[in-house]
């Protein structure tokens, strides 16, 4: 039974989920294993194209020979081009179809059943074809293809987004339009006389370049440099592989967590919440929530990129995890998204590793045990020193519940915090709750820094951590005050702790990425890749604060949890990485949307 939820309605607005635009997740019927075999070979089929039209295609002997002979006494098999353009588009199949997508597969069985309709009818219509040995080689090798892909269909089970068809239309007639226009400006620029082509002859041999990719066109009577037609047909390769990508998008996962979720969240969180110092980010209302089928356990995650990001521990009792990692799965199966979690601790690690995930530490989380903490010693002296100067020039620390708070001072506080974002995205996912202010979460700790004149000068915003913990949300400073005001708050929340003044045990901090990496890369005797990365590192911090916010937690002596990022396959960590900079803000992600048309639905 689901655990009873508290008394009393949670106040705020209320959520109404949309409708979920994949297939309903859960566990999909098995397929009978010789239908499994079959759409295996067809995707390891297609890998090995992207594979052998990659490594000939920089090989001009043998990329020239393939098209001498596509064109001469025998064809090469289906997708078999040594060309860069092949392999993208066989690798993309692959890809889709190891997807298990619909779209993939309508695609990939038109593409091929044109190829071997074209090479059976030549076997047919002309002997000499059909005296070529090679040849069929090649009829063979695309008929097992045609074969694999239909007798496996009912593998690809997995429909798209609602309104990809449209927006591929017009992506593809606006990209079109865009590209054509490029492609004339470029020939009448490169044309060698002096006089250069009419724009409407311009315009014909651009479009004739770029939709026919293997250079056959009609003499239009211009004669260009070879790199011009080379860019041409790049751009007609880069446009039609776009477009392929707009009608392979899965499911966007639009269902978010709805009321009872949340209050079934937060009577788990009360029982459980001491496990993870992230556990009150659960509650972010841009999640979606897998429940275990006890009711025990949740995974919660986002969809970005197509990537199903799940952030911290399941929320739960233990035992009933693996339960709740299964049906989180399941849904991303059903709707062909990536499984990745960021932020994950060691014991959620082990329980996604038993469930098929690997596991790459990326960074660790700072957490200061209250009854350590003490400013004295020469190794916090910079601390002291710091926190001494900002108390002397008459800054305070004001520290409430959110619940404690006036409405309408609380409202200024907002304010505050986001004029001094300046305009700046609101970075934050796995560590952060992405609001502030809202009554749901008065059991928050608001410290604010005040200056001689009472003016608020600084925030800290805290979430609990079960019943003694805390953890750090959110971090405003205005800019024209003092620096050391953030270190000044953090540093008497501590204090006032080991004073009794909080009840308060422990407080977690930012989370630094590749800590490891800063700390061991600049001691004496690193190796030369440790600093190699580390110089990188260093590199990216001018944009994005990595060693800057490692130096700053590192002032408390904090104790130092590694935190990790869960992944099913390598060659999904590009993607991974996208959707985990996306999340949490790094990225903003572009809004390709196209014209609402009648046959699309919402």
């Amino acid at each position: 039974p689901a655990p009873a939820p508290p008394p009393g309605p949670r106040p705020g607005p209320p959520s109404v989920p949309a409708p979920e635009p994949g297939p309903a997740p859960g566990p999909l019927r098995p397929l009978p294993p010789w239908r499994a075999r079959c759409a295996s070979a067809a995707e390891w089929y297609l890998r090995a194209a992207a594979v052998l039209n990659l490594v000939a295609a920089p090989v001009a002997p043998f990329r020239d020979r393939v098209q001498r002979a596509n064109s001469g006494e025998y064809f090469t098999p289906v997708l078999m081009t040594a060309g860069f353009t092949a392999a993208l588009f066989a690798g993309l199949l692959a890809v889709m179809l190891r997807r298990r997508k619909r779209a993939a597969w309508i695609v990939a069985t038109t593409v091929v059943g044109l190829y071997t309709a074209v090479f059976v009818l030549a076997m047919v219509l002309l002997p000499e074809d059909r005296a070529h040995p090679f040849n069929w080689i090649s009829v063979v090798l695309s008929l097992g293809l045609l074969a694999a892909l239909v007798l496996g269909r009912p593998a690809y089970r997995v429909r798209g987004q609602h309104g990809n068809v449209a927006l591929g239309l017009w992506v593809l007639i606006g990209g079109s339009v865009v590209v054509t226009t490029l492609g004339a400006v470029l020939v009448r620029l490169a044309s060698p006389g002096e006089t250069p082509p009419s724009w409407g002859a311009s315009f014909l041999y651009a479009s004739l370049r770029l939709f026919t990719v293997s250079g056959i066109v009609l003499d239009t009577g211009i004669d260009l440099a070879g790199w011009v037609d080379l860019t041409l047909n790049i751009l007609g390769a880069a446009l039609f592989l776009l477009v392929l990508r707009v009608f392979f998008r899965s499911p966007r996962g639009r269902v978010r967590m709805g009321d009872e979720d949340e209050r079934r969240l937060r009577a788990l969180l009360e029982r459980q919440g001491e496990r993870d110092s992230l556990g009150y980010f659960a509650l972010r209302r841009d999640k979606s929530v897998c429940w275990s089928p006890s009711g025990k356990a949740a995974v919660l995650y986002r969809v970005v990129f197509g990537v199903a990001l799940a952030s911290g521990d399941p929320v739960g009792d233990p035992e009933a995890w693996p339960q709740a990692i299964e049906e989180w799965r399941a849904s991303a199966r059903a709707n062909a998204w990536v499984p990745a979690v960021t932020g994950a601790s060691e014991q959620a690690g082990t329980a996604y590793g038993r469930a098929g995930l690997k596991a790459l530490e990326f960074g660790d989380e700072a957490v200061v045990e209250v009854a350590g903490f003490s400013l004295e010693g020469r190794s916090m002296r910079p601390l002291r020193q710091a926190y001494n100067r900002v108390r002397k020039s008459g800054y305070r620390v004001v520290a409430r519940r959110h619940r404690d708070i006036p409405p309408a001072e609380l409202e200024d506080l907002v304010r505050l915090a986001d004029a001094w974002r300046h305009g700046r995205t609101e970075r934050g996912f796995s560590m952060a709750l992405g609001r502030l202010g809202d009554p749901a979460d008065g059991d928050c700790l608001m410290l604010e820094c005040r200056d001689e004149n009472d003016r608020v000068c600084a925030l800290l915003s805290f979430v609990p951590w079960g019943g003694r913990g805390l953890s750090l949300d959110l971090m405003r400073r205005d800019r024209e005050s003092d620096n050391g005001l953030v270190e000044y708050l953090v540093t008497e929340l501590l204090l006032s702790a080991t004073r009794g003044e909080q009840a308060v045990d422990r407080v977690s901090l930012n989370f630094a990425m590749f800590r490891s990496v800063f700390e061991q890369g600049g001691r004496l005797g690193a190796g030369p890749v440790l600093r190699l990365w580390r110089s990188v590192l260093l590199l990216f911090s001018r944009w994005w604060q990595l060693e800057s916010l490692y130096r700053a937690n590192a002032k408390y002596q904090p104790a130092w949890h590694p935190r990790f990022l869960l992944y099913e396959r390598s060659s999904e960590l590009f993607a991974i990485v996208a959707a985990n900079a996306a999340a949490e803000g790094f990225v903003t992600r572009p809004r390709l949307t196209g014209p609402k048309l009648p046959w699309t639905r919402d």
